[in-house]
């Protein structure tokens, strides 16, 4: 049981958080291997009588990396994986393990601030309010309050043991030592934002990108192969992802990493492409259609050799995912362009015809 902080429990509207955005698709149709001739366009002509699928043209938009920092804190629990964060602006400051609501009491997901900060909280039994606890070793709250919507809360606990599990009546718990050092880092006013999101990305600052799959805890959200590699999307990676792995990373739903790729905004004159650089086992890999369409190069695919040709020469092709990269080191060989990353992790490309 946990504290009541008010008299009247808030009623709360439960919502979902995306926060994933779909990339553009590129499908190349091989079943049978043909001579595939990919066109300007971005139309894909196939000499065996496939369709032609696909128009896609590259991004326009300048690109500029903002030197600006958001400082502002916020805290964001995800209830599917019971993981508290705690940022400043959009770096990660620090993550905790949390205990969140049982299914039949879950911790409410919304958008709320920190209402009430308060060291040593009283318990207060909510069926009967005139039995109390005060401060101490049997208090359920632990030491430290942190009140965000109501009679729901963060705090601590006499039971860490409850940690990582679906626990409470709606609050959530966290280890003495952890809600401590959390308490000291937010004020009254401080974002709180609650989610329920099985898929989780993580990017590290050498922009490798890995994500976890958690137990569908609350009967929420069932999860399909489409809807993992919508939200790897986001990140520019879910070519570099099989099928049949996502398929048995939802069927085990335990929370293991698995590391995809890292990956490089790809930059030509100023200007994003539509695709990212990836990286992988030591190996830079580039979209090849997005190349051809820049430099303005006819690029053909032949299925049967897996090669690569323009005017300029050969090189063995990758298919991921039914789209087509070059390895950085056959750049050359294919069209005229050099690149490299850069200090920031950007992947520069310069066109050598111009030069």
């Amino acid at each position: 049981m946990e504290t009541v902080k008010k008299a009247a429990v808030v009623l709360v509207t439960l919502s979902m958080f995306t926060g994933v955005v779909a990339a553009r698709d590129e499908v190349i149709k091989n079943n049978d291997k043909p001579v595939v001739t990919i066109q300007k366009t971005g139309m894909i002509s196939v000499e065996k009588g496939t369709e032609a699928v696909g128009d896609h043209s590259d991004s326009k938009a300048v690109y500029e990396p903002s030197e600006k920092k958001d400082m502002t804190d916020r805290i964001l629990v995800n209830t599917a994986s019971r993981i508290l964060t705690l940022y400043r602006g959009k770096e990660k400051a620090a993550m905790y393990p949390v205990g969140v609501g049982k299914a039949s009491t879950p911790t409410p997901s919304g958008y709320y601030r920190v209402e009430t900060k308060e060291v040593n909280p009283e318990w207060i039994d909510p069926e009967d309010t005139e039995n109390r606890i005060a401060s101490g070793p049997g208090n359920p709250l632990g030491y430290r309050w942190i009140g965000f919507s109501g009679t729901y809360g963060i705090h601590g606990t006499n039971s860490p043991e409850s940690v990582g599990g679906y626990v409470s009546n709606g609050c959530v718990r966290m280890r003495e030592q952890d809600v401590e050092d959390l308490y000291s880092r937010i004020h009254v006013g401080t974002a709180v934002d609650i989610m329920y999101d099985r898929i989780v990305i993580n990017a590290d600052p050498d922009h490798t990108v890995s994500y976890y799959i958690y137990p569908d805890g609350y009967s929420r959200q069932y999860l399909t192969v489409g809807d993992v590699k919508k939200a790897l999307a986001g990140y520019g990676v879910d070519t570099f992802e099989d099928i049949e792995h996502i398929q048995a990373k939802i069927a085990a739903s335990d929370g293991s990493p698995t590391y995809v790729a890292k990956a490089y905004d790809l930059v030509l004159d100023g200007k994003k492409l539509s695709r990212r650089a990836l990286g992988k086992g030591g190996v830079i890999y580039l979209p090849a259609q997005v190349l051809a369409d820049v430099v303005d190069s006819p690029l053909v695919w032949n299925g049967k050799t897996g090669t690569l040709s323009t005017e300029r020469g050969q090189a063995q092709g990758v298919v991921r995912s039914d789209v087509l990269y070059i390895r950085e080191a056959d750049l050359m060989y294919l069209f005229p362009l050099t690149g490299s990353l850069d200090s920031h992790l950007v992947y520069r490309l310069k066109n050598t015809a111009r030069s």
